[in-house]
């Protein structure tokens, strides 16, 4: 997540759309710093559960794998905030009802997002109703996020949410923080899609090595990751399912009226086959592609470039002027493009 940036580009700017949604983002964000410690404080802190202490004895290690494998060194992550809280965010998302065309905001800096983060959850659930009234023809969503990066903006601490319960903890603690500092490394402007995909793919490969290589595959930490991995991989099979054969309806010349009543069949069975509580809808499925595109181009430029190092090299030279258009939800060419430019020979 990289929406925070959005505060500090508007502090000096103008066309802000809410002033109330700076405001709740600037009081998140400073109660969130206020509540940070130093590492080394938190360690030796006797009413910090030993296994959350020995964990972050660990970061400073992930951020040295990171950096060993191409990702920019930061400040980032040296100081840890419990936030009495299960999510660090609520992010709401909205698409169109009849088409996979997510709502996007514009601010200064960072041109376009496809969401808004919010610290406290009712004030998410509330602007998320008003959205969904002011513009009925939106799908509307509200999702959690557990970590999220102000790319430099503020230094980044680790935060309580990111730390879940299991033996995956380790796993998923460093697929955060390298997720997140991808986004420290890479940023394209107005290509959330691609931000958001290159930052899932560098952390995954990441993590692969760093968890599995740490303990090898017999350790119960690996074993959960892998297990995590896998039930990650047919979650996302059936969302990418569900979106290909809504997509193909949406495009379809059917009326509108039999286009809401297939959707509404299909979302169910989706819903049915995943066991999720609650019935998905346009806006979930988009911004599940907005994390999930492009890996098998990412896959190439890999290979091409040799290894991660020359791969994270190689997209930092990547501008937006590299994109046939702002918020482009396909970019293969893009990337398949940079390897025959900046990997070829290695």
């Amino acid at each position: 997540m990289r929406w925070l940036l959005v505060l500090a580009a508007c502090v000096g700017g103008s066309g802000c759309f809410t002033t109330g949604y700076l405001l709740q983002a600037a009081g998140g964000q400073y109660e969130l710093l206020h509540l940070a410690r130093p590492l080394p404080v938190v360690q030796e802190d006797p009413s910090v559960p030993p296994r959350v202490r020995a964990l972050l004895s660990k970061v400073p290690a992930i951020k040295r794998f990171g950096q060993l494998n191409g990702l920019t060194p930061t400040d980032n992550y040296g100081r840890y905030a419990d936030l009495h809280r299960p999510a660090a965010v609520w992010v709401v998302q909205g698409c169109k009802s009849l088409a996979f065309e997510p709502r996007r905001w514009s601010f200064p800096i960072v041109g376009s997002v496809p969401y808004l983060g919010y610290f406290a959850e009712e004030k998410a659930r509330a602007f998320a109703r008003e959205l969904a009234a002011q513009e009925p023809d939106l799908d509307v969503t509200v999702r959690t996020a557990s970590a999220y990066s102000t790319l430099g903006w503020f230094k980044d601490p680790v935060l309580s949410t990111m730390i879940p319960e299991g033996p995956e903890a380790f796993g998923e603690l460093a697929n955060v923080i390298l997720h997140e500092s991808v986004h420290a490394t890479v940023y394209v402007k107005d290509q959330s899609a691609f931000d958001e995909s290159l930052a899932s793919f560098v952390a995954d490969e990441l993590t692969w090595l760093l968890v599995v290589g740490r303990e090898g595959l017999s350790s119960d930490e690996a074993k959960a990751w892998i297990s995590g991995e896998e039930r990650g991989a047919r979650f996302v099979r059936e969302l990418h399912r569900a979106y290909e054969d809504l997509d193909a309806l949406y495009r379809s010349a059917r009326p509108d009226g039999e286009k809401r009543a297939l959707k509404e069949q299909r979302l169910t069975q989706l819903q049915q086959t995943l066991g999720l509580r609650r019935r998905y809808n346009n806006a979930d499925l988009a911004g599940y592609r907005t994390y999930d595109t492009g890996r098998p181009a990412f896959e190439r430029l890999r290979r091409a470039c040799g290894g991660l190092p020359k791969f994270l090299e190689a997209v930092r030279s990547l501008k937006p002027s590299d994109f046939a258009s702002a918020q482009q939800q396909q970019f293969d060419e893009v990337v398949d493009a940079l390897a025959a430019r900046a990997c070829q020979g290695k």
